[in-house]
């Protein structure tokens, strides 16, 4: 009988996005939790805010914890530069964890590429930029594609453009609601990105609560991204759709541990029930 093909463990990416508050402290405080609670990665988010935010938001005011801002240099504080990332990495290396990043322009992507680090990932609002598209593909470097925030003809644009410069990627199932409700994960698109590209499919969630990721594996995710946070009170926009370090411990140890229970689908006999039938079997 030849050997199935058994769910294997995913790679468990911890998203700690914005969620540092731009501070490095505070970045490696949470690189430190996902290592313990054996995540395989962590990923940051980088943006040029006079690109990124729009005209209209960039004057508006905002409560925040160093006091009233615009929204406009609120987004320059919580932004970490090229050597905050380089100190980053080092980090990571020393630490054992692999780290990239998110971009969501042109310019960050440019500053992201000097730091030569192995993975690249595409956020759900960066999908339907075809030419922003395409610079990440010629880096060729395997690529989480994130589904958020988009019809199925734009997953199908960018699938076309990363196996047009041989790229490999992985489709990453995302509803974009920060926290999005149970009720809309559709975690059965899962099962539909796999049929329909025929490639590896994750899931980057954003839901409150542990269980949607294990069933994401179960329906065959290859790569699972959750937001991580010290404190879900936190201020932040992302700190309320993450995993405390609480629901971190809870998801990787059930992922962990996956592997083992479920085995490799070859019916066995074990000694310990050879025994146990010796007591029941009386013909």
């Amino acid at each position: 009988m030849k050997k199935k093909n058994w769910l294997k463990t995913p790679y468990l990416i911890a998203e700690i996005g914005i969620n540092h508050n731009g501070s490095l402290k505070i970045a490696k405080k949470l690189m430190d939790i996902a290592k313990d609670q054996k995540f395989d990665c962590v990923k940051f988010q980088k943006r040029d805010p006079d690109i990124c935010v729009p005209e209209s938001q960039k004057s508006k005011m905002r409560e925040t914890p160093w006091g009233p801002l615009t929204y406009l240099d609120y987004k320059k504080k919580i932004e970490f530069n090229f050597n905050d990332f380089k100190k980053l990495k080092q980090y990571a290396k020393n630490i054992k964890i692999d780290i990239f990043a998110s971009c969501f322009d042109k310019n960050s992507l440019k500053v992201i590429k000097k730091l030569n680090f192995k993975l690249n990932k595409v956020p759900s609002a960066m999908i339907t930029n075809l030419e922003f598209l395409i610079n990440v593909a010629k880096q060729k470097k395997l690529t989480f594609i994130s589904t958020g925030m988009c019809r199925m003809n734009d997953i199908k644009n960018a699938v076309k453009i990363f196996k047009k410069y041989k790229c490999n990627f992985i489709l990453m199932h995302c509803v974009s609601l920060y926290p999005c409700p149970e009720e809309k994960l559709n975690l059965n698109m899962i099962k539909t990105l796999q049929k329909k590209f025929k490639c590896d499919v994750g899931y980057s969630g954003h839901e409150t609560s542990v269980s949607p990721s294990i069933y994401a594996y179960m329906l065959g995710a290859k790569s699972i991204e959750r937001h991580i946070t010290l404190d879900r009170s936190m201020w932040g926009t992302d700190q309320a759709a993450s995993l405390s370090p609480e629901g971190m411990k809870m998801f990787t140890s059930i992922i962990k541990k996956s592997s083992n229970i479920f085995g490799d689908g070859i019916k066995k006999f074990y000694p310990e029930e050879k025994q146990m039938l010796k007591k029941f079997k009386y013909w």
